[in-house]
């Protein structure tokens, strides 16, 4: 009998008979109905995959895996010993075929959750009477509303600064053929909602959906290899090329539809100033991987510099087509003509070359001459262009013509799309920042000053020498250190690079672990020395102090201070225009104090800076490393002066920007942050912000003295975390980028100044997620026994950062599993019994004074999608944990020596990851 075709993707459903299914439906509201559709007939798709690919043993593993871990999680009394006893059981083949079914049910999941955001994002701007909390049109309106006049709100936006800084992901560095095939696979889910689709059409896209499925199935995953600078660049520009290129015009053309519906005619020729622009510490952030040298700079630079110049390339071939305007027709700017003659004398065979029925279309002409001249720019031919600003100047003749000349509908929009992506991306597409540690920065200054006692001189001492030789511009030794000639060849480097790329090709030169004044005047002597001095003595490098730990956290600001104050330092911002950014938090900002004693830290070090930058003429932007936390739930406390520099985590890149309609809507809600921060911000009563400041001193000391006791005065805690977390295998994904893994032991699970083992990535591969909230419910307690309940209660109702804080602890409680973390807790033998009740005493703890704020009965009570999301991916996490703690026992047993058993573990850790869709 002829198998009946299907004709949409809920034509392959999952049988009806299935009673996890109906559990799992419970999951989903009305409104999430579409994507209850979409993770079914996805699901029922990855069980025929499996059938199909592996065998009929795999597919009832993991059918038997799935519906023994949701048994586990409904029963009265959690018990995962099934479910533990399966997976003990499965060779190392079977385990990485069961971690990849889960795995890419997770892609498949993650994907119908990025459609069902597209489609709702979709549904509110069809409806016009609802706006989006958020959307362009919802802000612009509310800055309306609020008495800002047109120019007022102009003025407004044409200050905004926004960079997101993109860093690495932690272990994975999928290929573009796979990042292109997910995203493949979103397209044509889109696609198959159009009502418009014969059922043969829906078929056929049904089917290349289970074509991309299958080959995501037959293609491994991610190299077996140690992840090389190379690797991780390539799959960060993919981001940027395939999906933030294409979206960037319409993020301003949305603003000014915006800016018309809101102020009508008075708004009609609106052109609004670019604002968003992109950096990244890939291939510059050398205090994380030692192996980055002057070389890795100039060849991720070089690597940038092709990509975005290909782009320009293609996309003026393709304006070249459509801009067939004759001039027989319709007139054209004399200056087109004129640049025509230009170009045409130094590309004499790419005029020749067109047929004598082109050479009366000017625009198509012309475009022909910028691409030869953008192609000998690649080439480092004749007459390149010097700039970007130079190809804007051509584009914009090509603009200034067309408006000119009845233009308006026959092409115009298409060349001002290109202009906006040429302001953004320059010819360098990213800035790249560059990171190094503040003690290797003073170990080269004293090798080049040729005093060996260096790093044992009081900072005063130190720093009177460095501006008697920045103002003296006293020569470097001629006898110096590899080191030492590395350090001053990265400075070199970056002079090159400013030359051949552009001044904003190199970004900050961020000082890690910055303790002094003098960390920041060592890395200006270097850059002095690296040929980055002017002629006028100015040195062009923009140096940032990175304050990360609580204790640099409070002493930032008063460094801060003495730096903007101090004579030599302030004749450099004179000659950098006043500007200076100062970094506070990073990814691993909680390791020292923990998680609550960290937040405020890391606000009160934001406040103060504020206030030191009111007192001063300078432009300050304050960058914060904060995993991209700041525009989330419409937080506003990363944002200054209309400013918002933030780190992008590689583990967060795919969820914020892997698709374009989601990478559109993840600016939009980052645009939605600053401009209202900037134009509304929020006024508070100075005495009660100082009251509830007093009260998050008394919960974050005590939070703190929690956490340092267990982390850091607890002995032989160093030991159960190497033990109780899977922290030995993430070391071999970057084994030989930092220090070795007997560094690492030797230095303890948080070193000051280097950081060799992800702390926050291992703990939440464990499902402990430590760093997120432990400390934070003895913190709490505190404030409670000394304020009451109703006190907190009102700062969560009435302080956005005390309301951002509960959010972030509640959604890591969440995610958090205990009853999981058992497992690998009883990997570390004794150390068991003495770490695990005190851990889990404080996650009770939390849990229950979170709730009591909140006034909730469960977690997540409050933020419905957030609770699906979580309790959808559960039946599927819980398996592959309990499989990666039986393969660390294996694999520990065998002296950690068996292949094959780590290469099962390398791909639990990816699929964790991935099902948690965090890395801490």
């Amino acid at each position: 009998m002829q198998e009946t075709p299907k004709t949409d993707i809920n034509s392959i459903a999952p049988k009806s008979g299935d009673d996890s299914l109906a559990r799992r439906d419970a999951l989903f509201e009305e409104k999430d109905d579409a994507l209850r559709k979409d993770v079914h007939a996805l699901g029922n798709m990855i069980g025929e995959l499996l059938a199909e690919q592996g065998s009929e043993q795999l597919f009832n593993v993991v059918e038997n895996a799935r519906r023994l871990a949701i048994e586990a999680r409904e029963a009265e009394q959690r018990d995962d010993s099934q479910l533990t006893a399966l997976v003990d059981k499965l060779s190392p083949e079977m385990a990485r075929d069961l971690i990849r079914g889960f795995s890419t049910y997770f892609q498949l999941v993650n994907s119908a959750e990025q459609v069902h955001r597209i489609r709702r994002r979709r549904d509110y701007l069809k409806d016009r009477s609802t706006r989006q909390p958020g959307a362009f049109d919802d802000t612009i309106f509310r800055l309306r509303d609020a008495g800002l006049s047109l120019n007022e709100c102009l003025e407004l936006i044409n200050q905004l600064e926004i960079m997101p800084v993109f860093t690495p992901h932690p272990t994975e560095t999928t290929r573009r053929t796979m990042l292109r095939k997910q995203q493949h696979i979103i397209r044509l889910m889109v696609e198959i909602q159009n009502p418009a689709l014969t059922p043969q059409e829906a078929s056929a896209a049904l089917e290349r959906i289970r074509a991309d499925v299958t080959a995501i199935w037959q293609t491994e995953e991610n190299p077996s290899e140690a992840a090389t600078v190379a690797d991780e660049l390539e799959q960060m520009l993919f981001f940027l090329t395939d999906v933030i290129y294409p979206v960037i015009p319409s993020i301003y053309e949305s603003i000014e539809q915006a800016l018309r519906d809101a102020y009508g005619q008075e708004a009609e020729n609106t052109r609004i100033k670019t604002f968003f622009q992109f950096g990244s510490w890939v291939g510059g952030d050398i205090a994380n991987n030692h192996n980055i040298t002057a070389r890795t700079i100039r060849e991720t630079l070089a690597r940038q510099r092709s990509l975005i110049l290909d782009l320009y390339h293609k996309e003026c071939t393709m304006l070249a087509e459509k801009l067939s305007q004759s001039e027989s027709r319709v007139g054209v700017d004399i200056r087109i003509k004129e640049h025509i003659e230009s170009y045409s004398s130094q590309f004499p065979r790419a005029r020749g070359n067109l047929t004598h029925r082109y050479r009366d279309m000017p625009y198509r002409l012309f475009l022909r001459l910028i691409v030869e001249r953008l192609q000998s720019t690649y080439d480092d031919d004749i007459f390149p262009y010097e700039s970007a600003e130079q190809l804007i100047d051509d584009l914009q003749l090509i603009a200034t013509s067309l408006r000119n000349h009845r233009g308006q509908n026959a092409g115009l929009f298409a060349v001002e799309r290109l202009i906006r992506r040429v302001e953004t991306f320059g010819f360098y597409m990213l800035s790249l920042d560059i990171r190094q540690n503040a003690r290797d920065i003073q170990k080269a200054v004293g090798c080049a000053l040729e005093q060996t006692d260096w790093v044992k001189q009081a900072e005063a001492e130190r720093l009177e020498t460095i501006r008697n030789a920045l103002n003296s511009n006293e020569s470097p030794s001629d006898t110096l250190t590899n080191d030492t000639k590395r350090t001053l060849a990265v400075f070199q480097t970056l002079s090159y690079c400013r030359r051949r790329y552009g001044k904003r090709a190199i970004g900050s030169f961020i000082v890690s672990n910055c303790r002094g004044v003098d960390d920041v005047m060592a890395a200006l002597l270097l850059g002095s020395w690296g040929d980055l001095r002017s002629r006028n003595g100015n040195v062009r490098l923009d140096v940032t102090p990175l304050f990360e730990t609580v204790s640099e956290l409070a002493q930032g600001p008063g460094i801060v201070r003495q730096l903007i104050n101090d004579d030599t330092y302030q004749n450099h911002l004179r000659g950098r225009g006043n500007y200076q950014t100062v970094m506070i938090g990073n990814s691993e900002y909680s390791a020292e104090g923990g998680f609550m004693s960290s937040r405020w830290a890391l606000q009160w070090a934001r406040n103060t800076l504020v206030d030191v930058f009111d007192t001063t003429n300078i432009k300050a932007t304050i960058f914060h490393g904060r995993s991209g936390t700041a525009t989330r739930d419409g937080k506003a406390d990363s944002v200054s002066y209309g400013r918002l520099h933030a780190t992008e985590n590689g583990e967060a890149v795919n969820a914020r920007y892997g698709v374009r309609g989601i990478a559109a809507r993840t600016m939009e809600k980052t645009f939605s942050t600053v401009a209202l921060a900037t134009g509304l911000p929020e006024k508070r009563d100075g005495a009660e912000i100082k009251f509830w400041g007093n009260i998050m001193n008394i919960a974050g000391n005590e939070s703190s003295k929690k956490y340092q006791t267990l982390v850091f005065e607890t002995e032989h805690f160093h030991d159960y975390f190497r033990l109780a977390t899977p922290v030995d295998v993430i070391e071999r994904f970057r084994l030989g980028t930092d220090t070795s893994k007997e560094e690492a032991d030797e230095l303890g699970p948080m070193p000051n100044g280097r950081q060799p083992v992800p702390w926050s990535f291992a703990w939440t591969q464990s499902r402990h997620m430590l760093p997120s909230w432990y400390g934070a419910g003895s913190g709490l307690d505190s404030a409670i026994q000394e304020h009451g309940i109703d006190t907190l209660r009102t700062m969560a109702r009435d302080w956005p950062f005390f309301n951002g804080l509960l959010t972030d602890a509640q959604t890591a409680l969440a995610i958090a599993d205990l009853d999981i973390a058992r497992s690998y807790s009883m990997l570390a033998g004794d150390l068991h019994d003495k770490f695990y009740p005190e851990i889990r005493a404080e996650y009770d703890l939390t849990v229950k004074h979170v709730l009591a704020i909140r006034e909730q009965e469960g977690l997540l009570d409050k933020n419905a999608t957030l609770r699906r999301s979580i309790r959808l991916r559960n039946p599927y996490v819980d398996p592959m944990s309990l499989l990666q703690v039986e393969l660390l026992k294996r694999w520990r047993a065998e002296g950690c020596n068996n292949g094959n058993l780590l290469d099962a573990l390398l791909a639990s850790i990816n699929g964790i990851a991935r099902g948690l869709q965090t890395a801490g």
